[in-house]
């Protein structure tokens, strides 16, 4: 039902707290030493600082490498390694030790500024799961005590199998064994100090480990492809990466409620760029995916990504990430043996060659998202937000004649179509920036065209007759085999009837005109098919005018499996 008022725009109201635009994230290193053929902590500082990496992780609080990197204005990580974390938990004063000989000591040469607690305890050390949030509290409390808690987070790094039913993504929810006893302290432990949720999500495990045929590699690499929709809600995925990070997202959600979201960072991300699978791995599909071209496209994908600021998801469009790659070099000592994949995630050889071109101080361009997108009001904010939402977006670039009292979408006269309308036009005009699709949470970018935004220029395809039966038939074969979707005049369906060549050849016509999206020169068929302006009707047919084509990347469901 209409409102009772009609909707009034105040054109000149400003409503800056609605818009929220992300900056560019920053990317880091991982720095692993499983090595014995490694350079010297000093060459090391010296090759990061030639190669602009501006943040850079470290497995312990090694004293070597933290002061090669004094006086470099590198941004560093330390650890508190696995084997402490019970004696951390236990005894305050052990963890005000270990801040002070690997923390404090350093400052402000070294510029530390995250302590991880732990590295993927609930996968390598199950029987610490219940230490592990004492254990970080600890840590906090003697940055506290040091007068550093402002200047140096708190967090520890979570391997994503920690997430189950994570396909599709609003199924993603924290395992049972953890969630309620370990993850709801440590994201609410992570809120109230300010911190991050530090993820390791690697794609190329799951893309490793899937079962045949559900992932395909430019999905799992962040080139451009077809997409995978989240049927639940209608979301459109063109990375496994936003897949597994909203997965992430909404296993928060499930805890901590849809406001109280902790920022996430990707600490451990990465791709094989040579060996072969292990024993344990041999015959998994994506076994041959491990290659210098796949590692230098998913790696540069990332860092484009990251530093241009198109860091937000489908579900969190304005959601900020850093991101670290796995690892600096490729590592002998790492899996099974001498071919290993897991020795070579490096982005530089031991003797610090490139293993492949990439740059962390010049961005190319981000492949994701796709170039076509639109943004639609949220109806579950409440009419009030709307409305604000409303006034903005008419009073700061978007055309909002079209729904004005007797224009051509002012029907349907409701507070949440109008709004839709509004918003979209200011995204469209601001080039469909990161960001101005937010207004406070009361509105989303999504994928595909969506049927509930009036078209003021909306358009139809129909056969013309004069040209007869001979050319509309040929014009009707090719339509749908190009992909019209001409099932709605096939024998008995609902427009089959009237059974003539002139209607069916304009459905078929119309068909293939909406789906590509109305483009010029897609309604000329040889002269066979002309553009009308006014809706038709054939008989009881009326032609949609629109359409969505879903070509979606298949996925099974239940998770994006890892190792």
């Amino acid at each position: 039902m209409a409102p009772a008022r009609l909707l009034i725009f105040v054109l000149g109201a400003a409503l800056p707290f609605l818009l929220f635009h992300a900056e560019a994230g920053e990317m880091g290193v991982n720095y692993g030493r499983v090595a014995d053929d490694l350079p010297d902590p000093a060459a090391v500082s010296q090759l990061l600082k030639d190669n602009g990496i501006t943040m850079v992780r470290i497995y312990n609080g090694d004293a070597g490498v933290l002061n090669a990197l004094a006086n470099t204005g590198i941004k560093v990580s330390v650890m508190v390694p696995n084997e402490d974390l019970a004696d951390v938990a236990r005894d305050p004063s052990v963890a005000l030790d270990w801040v002070r000989n690997h923390v404090a000591a350093f400052l402000p040469a070294t510029k530390i500024n995250v302590i991880s607690v732990g590295n993927e305890v609930f996968e390598s050390r199950p029987d610490l799961n219940l230490q592990l949030v004492p254990a970080m509290t600890n840590v906090h409390s003697a940055l506290v005590q040091l007068g550093l808690a402002d200047a140096v987070k708190v967090t520890t790094p979570v391997a994503f199998n920690a997430v189950t039913d994570s396909s599709p993504p609003s199924s993603g929810r924290f395992r049972d064994d953890i969630a309620q006893s370990v993850m709801k302290p440590m994201l609410e432990f992570l809120l109230l100090t300010g911190s991050f949720l530090s993820m390791n999500i690697y794609p190329f495990f799951a893309y490793l480990n899937q079962i045949p045929g559900t992932i395909s590699l430019d999905f799992a690499l962040g080139n451009p492809n077809s997409g995978f929709t989240d049927e639940s809600t209608r979301l459109v995925y063109h990375s496994l990466l936003d897949a597994q990070l909203d997965a992430t997202y909404y296993a928060q959600e499930k805890l901590l409620g849809s406001n109280a979201i902790v920022p996430t960072s990707d600490t451990e991300c990465g791709w094989s760029n040579g060996g072969k699978c292990s024993l344990r791995l041999e015959g998994r599909v994506g076994c041959g995916a491990a290659s210098i071209a796949n590692a230098q496209a998913y790696n540069n994908n990332l860092i484009n990504r990251i530093l241009s600021g198109n860091t937000g998801t489908p579900h969190r469009p304005d959601a900020d990430m850093d991101a670290y790659i796995f690892a600096l070099f490729n590592e002998n000592g790492k899996g099974s043996g001498p071919d290993d994949i897991e020795r070579h995630f490096g982005l530089f050889y031991p003797n610090m060659t490139k293993v492949y071109e990439f740059d962390f101080q010049h961005p190319g361009p981000s492949p994701v998202p796709p170039a076509a997108s639109w943004c639609v009001a949220n109806a579950a904010v409440g009419e009030d937000r709307l409305q604000a939402a409303l006034d903005f977006a008419c009073g700061h670039g978007a055309d909002c004649s079209g729904i004005q009292p007797g224009a051509v979408c002012f029907e349907p006269n409701t507070r949440l179509a109008h709004a839709s309308y509004a918003v979209n036009s200011y995204y469209q005009n601001q080039g469909r920036a990161s960001g101005t699709c937010d207004f406070a949470g009361a509105a989303f970018v999504v994928f595909q065209e969506p049927a509930e935004i009036c078209d003021p220029n909306a358009s139809w395809c129909v056969a013309n007759a004069e040209v007869g039966d001979d050319r509309l038939q040929a014009a009707l074969d090719w339509a749908c085999g190009h992909g019209a979707d001409c099932g709605p005049i096939q024998p008995g369906a609902s427009c089959f009837e009237p059974n003539t060549r002139v209607a069916h050849a304009s459905y078929a016509f119309n068909s293939y005109y909406q789906r590509n999206h109305r483009a010029s020169g897609t309604c000329d068929f040889a002269g066979a098919g002309t553009v009308v302006f006014k809706a038709p009707k054939i008989g009881n047919c009326v032609l949609p005018w629109r359409a969505v084509i879903e070509e979606t990347t298949s996925m099974s469901n239940g998770s994006y499996a890892s190792i």
